[in-house]
């Protein structure tokens, strides 16, 4: 599986230790930057990274800012893309069980690192219920929102 991993600038050595976190389960791991914590706009980063998936180069997408909310709002406007911000082992779980996310937020400024990383496993961990048997709801659900675009 192919990761893409992007931040701004107040989530770049968070970034890092995500990065090292997903090798370490074995993920393919792509970093769209920055590399440096020099002013960044967060827009130009979740777009980068939002097409990469969308536009299949990647399987799932990863993006750090201060809380999340401004990578998430950003590349959710991508054609494609299902963008959540994760907070807990809960939220990680249910951004993929339930919303059949493909790309997932996390906030350097308002989690410990070691929470993303278990944010991050319980979501890459988790699949989407609308594939299972009685998963109908779920997937009815998420075709609607993507019928929204």
């Amino acid at each position: 599986m192919k990761v893409v991993i992007g931040s701004d600038h107040a989530g770049v050595e968070y970034k890092k230790g995500l990065k090292e976190f997903l090798k370490e389960r074995g993920y393919e791991v792509e970093d769209a930057g920055p590399d440096n914590e020099e002013s960044v706009d967060y827009p130009d980063y979740a777009e980068k990274v939002a097409r990469t998936v969308a536009g299949g180069k990647a399987d799932y997408g990863v993006l750090v800012c201060g809380t999340g909310i401004g990578m998430s709002m950003a590349s959710g406007k991508i054609k494609g893309i299902r963008a959540a911000v994760i907070h807990n082992e809960f939220t990680g779980r249910a951004a993929k069980e339930h919303n059949n996310a493909n790309l997932v937020c996390v906030g350097a400024r308002v989690l410990e690192l070691e929470t993303a990383k278990t944010c991050l496993a319980a979501f890459f961990d988790a699949e989407f219920d609308g594939n299972k048997p009685d998963g109908e709801r779920h997937k009815r659900r998420v075709d609607k929102i993507m019928d929204l675009e």
